[in-house]
């Protein structure tokens, strides 16, 4: 019974953990910001290959709306803030609830989008960041919005 009771008490623990964190500083406008000195975060600006994602280069004619949309249709994922050319929304991990930021700002020409991912708690995320850049690069492709080449 007292080892149920300690099980119990760490699932609430762990639980409320999910929901703690802040949110990534604020940086001017124009910019995300980098990376911190671990490995759960991955960004397009990072100079170091370790946090390096590639940034999505999107096809002719296409808007800042199929981005949108595509970050929208993510699951556990829902956009907290947007400006002109800026998107940040939150995902939620599938158990725990631990929360990640997603950013996405695009490039004065358009043409270009920088993303970043990255966990609020804990050192590493196990390729969480990585993956979710990558399922966004893939849903970008599907719809036609980018060739998912990279753009250097």
């Amino acid at each position: 019974m007292k080892q149920g009771f300690m099980t119990l008490g760490l699932a609430v623990f762990v639980l409320a953990l999910g929901c703690a964190g802040t949110p990534p500083p604020k940086t001017p406008t124009g910019t995300l910001p980098p990376c911190p000195n671990k490995p759960n975060c991955v960004s397009s600006l990072a100079p170091d290959a370790d946090h390096r994602a590639e940034p999505y280069r999107l096809a002719a004619g296409v808007d800042w709306a199929a981005v949108r949309a595509a970050v929208a249709a993510m699951p556990r994922t829902a956009i907290v803030e947007e400006r002109p050319g800026y998107l940040h929304a939150e995902s939620h991990s599938r158990l725990f609830r631990f929360v990640d930021d997603l950013e996405l700002l695009a490039s004065k020409s358009g043409d270009r989008v920088d993303v970043r991912s990255a966990s609020r708690v804990g050192y590493g995320d196990w390729g969480v960041n990585r993956a979710r850049v990558e399922s966004l690069r893939a849903a970008l492709v599907a719809a036609g919005a980018t060739s998912g080449a990279p753009s250097h």
